[in-house]
């Protein structure tokens, strides 16, 4: 039986806000920082779910589909707080039939990096595995155990072998989170690199989501 999903806000509540951003956990502490930049944070309500659908992506159309209903329901207006992130087109379908936006790229990587810079990692190394500040904290729990590899080390291979090297897209500068990134790429024999993005590719994907609404109204 599958678990039910529950909306989380992260970073900070706002009553009833007329604008709603329908947001994957895994970029949600990034974007509750980014609407507080921005003053925003009163205005608008952030409700995440869960990050461990990053392993389950097929999952995020329908939920999304049921929060953006839950929303407009109430008489706000949604925004879809995810890139594509591995439903092939199918969050694109839904926005297309619900009538919302969602922030631009193929997943969370490009949202932090950046279109151009990632572009530019991807072809100077395709068999690169990514990680965010949020997955160095989790990779334990969603990539060690996430796929087994605590009960059958021998799958390293198996889902790692075309890789060559671990990408650690940093937010922030986190002496212990680098750590815990080179930690990470040597647990799955890979070279490791750390690429300091900050939010500053970020903010303007979420501007131009947030622009044409009419936030707080």
């Amino acid at each position: 039986m599958t678990a039910a999903v529950t909306p989380t806000a992260v970073g900070f509540t706002a009553d009833r806000a007329a604008t709603v951003v329908i947001a994957c956990g895994a970029i949600g502490p990034e974007l509750a920082t980014l609407l507080l930049r921005s003053g925003l944070d009163q205005h608008v309500t952030l409700r995440c779910l869960p990050p461990s659908l990053h392993d389950t992506p097929d999952r995020i159309p329908d939920l999304v589909r049921a929060e953006v209903r839950a929303v407009q329901a109430d008489g706000g207006t949604a925004i879809i707080g995810y890139a594509d992130c591995g439903t092939g087109g199918r969050l694109d379908a839904v926005c297309a039939e619900e009538g919302v936006q969602r922030l631009p790229g193929a997943h969370c990587y490009e949202l932090f990096a950046g279109s151009a810079a990632f572009a530019e990692l991807q072809s100077e190394e395709p068999g690169t595995f990514y990680l965010t500040d949020f997955l160095v904290r989790s990779f334990d729990r969603l990539v060690i155990r996430g796929l087994g590899l605590d009960r059958h080390p021998q799958l390293r291979d198996v889902y790692f072998g075309n890789y060559r090297r671990l990408v650690h897209l940093a937010q922030r500068d986190d002496p212990e989170l680098d750590r815990r990134a080179r930690d990470a790429a040597a647990t799955l024999g890979l070279a490791h690199e750390r690429v300091v993005t900050g939010l500053g590719p970020f903010a303007p994907q979420l501007d131009h989501v947030l622009d044409p609404v009419e936030v707080g109204a």
